[in-house]
């Protein structure tokens, strides 16, 4: 029989899958897959619901419910001070993934070059290669996840397309600053790339640090898309709801890649997120808290188990270096061994390099009630004898 196609058939069963699974097996207390595990707000959920017998539930617009469109753009000019216009700047898509697919198959042609930074979500590579192009790396580095100009440089060429930067950033909870912003939007306008942005963490910032999307810098309107993420930003992960906004010609190829992905997302959804999106600004401030409180949380009880944690500026997820902790096992290693004996399931950061990848980092989700942070670290303080 004929072999599949040989990019993605050679990808193994994700790393969240296997650490899920053997958390299931050994009836671990869940840390590493980045999902809350409470039920979102319930006025957001309640629209949901109730458009499902008082709304239209036949195939929206390909482009999105305007309700939802508008709300994106509203969301923008309010938290950016974009002016976006809704009906050809903004498009739906079903969750920040499919945007990011549908960006890259929209845009990248075969041989063209794309500058990523490393670590990354697990999906942005195998979209790339699937599209033909080239991924090259920027590896950043820790504890405060940073890189030069001479990094950018020895990345980008004359066959850079565009750059795929994410900020607040997964793994490594990092927030770009506005200066690595500019520092990056130069090399942008060196060298002619677009940008695509995975900003889907943009209301997960903590300390007081701002969310700067790189699309205000001087020259970046018109060559960045960027992309929002409903999932995150309600803490509803399985609604797989999300939002591109970019240039009118810069969305109509990443449209016409959308048309042929999902072409539309539930719209009862949509109508949800449009409400949501229009809540007070308390909301917004309140959810950072929130996670930055459980930040706090889980940082203290993992420092008094033993561990070593890096600094965490935003995100779902805080890091822990086993060097530091006087741990020699290598990250996969160790996250196997709590997970079968301690109860307590991680993640290995290396699962999110391509190369050059460290062995000796873990990544904790912060995303949980506190009682189950608090399960969590109550094993680990009583495996390692704390």
């Amino acid at each position: 029989m004929k072999a599949g196609n040989s990019v993605l058939s050679g990808y193994g069963t994700t790393i969240f899958e296997v650490m899920s699974r053997l958390a299931e097996t050994h009836k671990a207390v869940n840390l590493g897959q980045g999902f809350p595990d409470g039920n979102g707000p319930e006025d957001v959920v309640e629209v949901a619901g109730r458009y499902l017998t008082e709304g239209w539930n036949q195939y929206p617009s390909m482009m999105g419910l305007p309700a939802l469109r508008e709300a994106v753009a509203a969301h923008a000019k309010r938290f950016y001070g974009l002016d976006v216009d809704w009906r050809t700047e903004v498009m739906v898509t079903s969750g920040a993934t499919e945007a990011l697919a549908a960006c890259l198959f929209g845009l990248l042609e075969p041989g063209d070059e794309v500058v990523l930074f490393q670590p990354l979500y697990d999906s942005y590579v195998p979209i790339i290669r699937r599209a033909g192009a080239v991924p090259r790396f920027v590896t950043l580095k820790p504890p405060g996840w940073t890189f030069t100009a001479a990094d950018l440089e020895a990345a980008f060429g004359p066959r850079t397309k565009l750059v795929l930067m994410n900020t607040p950033q997964n793994p490594a909870a990092k927030v770009w600053t506005r200066d690595e912003l500019a520092m990056l939007a130069d090399a942008c306008l060196a060298y002619d790339a677009l940008a695509v942005c995975d900003e889907v963490y943009e209301h997960l910032v903590f300390d007081g640090r701002p969310h700067v999307p790189l699309m205000t810098l001087p020259g970046m309107r018109e060559r960045t898309l960027r992309i929002g993420s409903a999932g995150k930003t309600f803490s509803l992960t399985g609604w797989k709801v999300g939002y591109v906004t970019g240039a009118a010609a810069l969305l109509q190829p990443v449209a016409k890649a959308h048309q042929f992905l999902t072409f539309t997302t539930p719209p009862n959804l949509q109508a949800a997120v449009a409400y949501g999106l229009s809540k007070e600004d308390g909301y917004f401030t309140g959810l950072a808290a929130e996670m930055q409180a459980k930040r706090d949380r889980l940082t203290a009880g993992l420092t008094a188990a033993g561990l070593s944690v890096l600094p965490a500026e935003g995100t779902y997820f805080v890091t822990v270096d086993l060097r530091a902790s006087g741990i020699a096992e290598t990250d996969a290693d160790f996250c196997k061994r709590i997970t079968a004996e301690a109860g307590v399931a991680a993640i290995p950061v290396s699962a999110f390099y391509e190369n050059d990848a460290p062995d000796h980092l873990i990544r904790f989700c912060v995303c949980k009630k506190d009682e189950t942070l608090d399960a969590g670290v109550a094993r680990l303080k009583a495996y390692f004898g704390r």
